[in-house]
């Protein structure tokens, strides 16, 4: 049954295209929370899957799964939220909630989980995402913003954020010193220096160019900073490093930086690539390396980078815009022309 009628912008076509467009959220249920959206962080995946390029999309398609909202209302079951709370909602809104994933906090990785948006949900109606005013979405799948964040600051931290937290957490209770690589500069990248050092990391920074070398070391306190490009100096920091965090959603030569990580060293590729990213075996064999994948984040590891940020005294780095600048967002965001994050002001836009 139709609920709550509401106005996102959605993409009628691969073209990518964005404009206003009207529908009609799904009915709130007994542990549903209805939230009105105010903030909503534009990411790459976004772009990935209205072009079609990720998985098949349906159209119209409302995209943004960085939602910052305020409790409007609750179901009768609802139990851990009340109207007026501001809370978050990531990349994902359901999942069977029976499977070992689910039952170990790894729900992200349940071959039944709901996407934010572009997905069918249980009752049978189609997902749509934070680009919108508000939206319907069960209480297991919300987290709660704290007090002393501010919304907006919140946003890229339950995709992006949690993207680049999920992998490093493991080493937050290590006893020797770790040799971090961050591999890309974006809006996963920076956080993902921002963490890492925060966890008391030794942080390089990996980028193709020299552009970003100032930023990098002192705007976001990175240790040092590598040009992929130039020969030179990847030779001298071959087996140099513990682990990278691959971030780059475009295609690039893996062997490369296989060659900078240590024995045992870890790349952690998180980076949506629609293509494919080869490499030699021989990388992997000679030193017992790691190639492995890892998506967002459980719903734990979303509340815990909230907190985390909080706790270490962090500040994210965005620019807010209005929703009519939305194509332009992308248009910039393909050239790397934000620093480093856009946030959509969606309470404070004319949606219509």
């Amino acid at each position: 049954m139709a609920g709550k009628k509401v106005t996102g912008w959605a993409a009628r076509d691969s073209s990518a295209i964005l404009s206003p467009y009207s529908f009609h959220l799904r009915k709130t249920g007994p542990e549903d929370v209805l939230l009105k959206v105010l903030y909503c962080g534009v990411d790459h995946t976004d772009l990935h899957l209205i072009r079609n390029e990720v998985h098949p999309a349906t159209y119209p398609l409302v995209p943004g799964h960085e939602v910052v909202g305020k409790v409007v209302e609750v179901g009768s079951e609802v139990n851990k939220f009340h109207i007026g709370d501001i809370v978050g909602v990531g990349c994902m809104v359901g999942s069977c909630g029976e499977c070992v994933c689910c039952k170990t906090n790894k729900e992200q990785y349940c071959t039944k989980m709901v996407f934010t948006y572009n997905a069918i949900y249980k009752d049978g109606s189609f997902t749509q995402g934070g680009f919108a005013s508000a939206m319907v979405v069960h209480q297991n799948y919300i987290v709660n913003i704290p007090e002393n964040l501010a919304p907006e600051q919140a946003a890229p931290l339950l995709c992006a954020g949690v993207t680049a937290y999920s992998p490093l957490k493991q080493f937050i209770d290590s006893k020797k010193p770790i040799r971090a690589g961050i591999l890309g500069l974006g809006g996963v990248g920076h956080l993902g220096v921002l963490i890492a050092k925060a966890m008391g990391h030794h942080v390089t920074v990996i980028s193709s160019s020299n552009k970003k070398r100032e930023e990098a070391l002192s705007h976001l306190g990175a240790d040092c900073f590598l040009v992929s490009s130039n020969p030179a100096e990847m030779e001298k920091a071959r087996n140099s490093l513990d682990y990278i965090l691959d971030t780059v959603p475009v295609s690039h030569p893996l062997p490369d930086y296989l060659s900078l990580l240590g024995v045992e060293g870890k790349i952690f590729v998180v980076g949506a690539v629609p293509e494919p990213l080869q490499f030699n075996a021989s990388g992997l064999i000679l030193g017992k390396k790691t190639i492995s994948g890892s998506f967002i984040g459980s719903i734990q590891d979303t509340q815990e980078i909230l907190d985390f940020w909080v706790d270490k005294g962090l500040k994210t780095m965005i620019e807010v815009v209005k929703m009519d600048y939305v194509n332009k967002a992308f248009e910039r965001m393909e050239k790397n022309d934000v620093r480093y994050r856009f946030v959509l002001d969606v309470t404070g836009s004319n949606l219509e």
